[in-house]
């Protein structure tokens, strides 16, 4: 039952996407320990950016959440620099919660658009 659930929400979540191939797509993959985020050209097929909490450098010992706010500033300012303004956000089968919502709320302080 719980992987069916997070099977059509991602389903959903990707037909909604897909109409809107003029912009970058921003996809999020989440695990127990870390959180990943890239920013993929799907005309290409390519990643253009990728980024996880593992390289966080800091020298305070920060929570998940706030991990996840520091990695979407640093992929928006990543982003910007490679000219890339706007982007599809792509939460996949993750509810819009928590550790994907951090990363979402810091990209946007960056300075991305969705």
């Amino acid at each position: 039952m719980k992987k069916t659930k997070k099977q059509s929400r991602k389903l959903r979540v990707r037909l909604k996407i897909k109409e809107t191939k003029l912009k970058p797509r921003l996809s999020i993959f989440r695990s127990n320990k870390f959180i990943y985020a890239q920013i993929i050209d799907d005309n290409k097929g390519k990643t253009l950016i990728g980024v996880s909490d593992k390289n966080l450098k800091t020298e305070k010992k920060l929570s998940k959440m706030d991990k996840s706010k520091e990695l979407g500033i640093i992929l928006a300012e990543k982003a910007i620099a490679q000219k890339i303004k706007e982007v599809v956000f792509d939460r996949g089968p993750y509810k819009y919660h928590g550790r994907v919502k951090a990363i979402a709320e810091g990209a946007r302080e960056g300075g991305l658009k969705f």
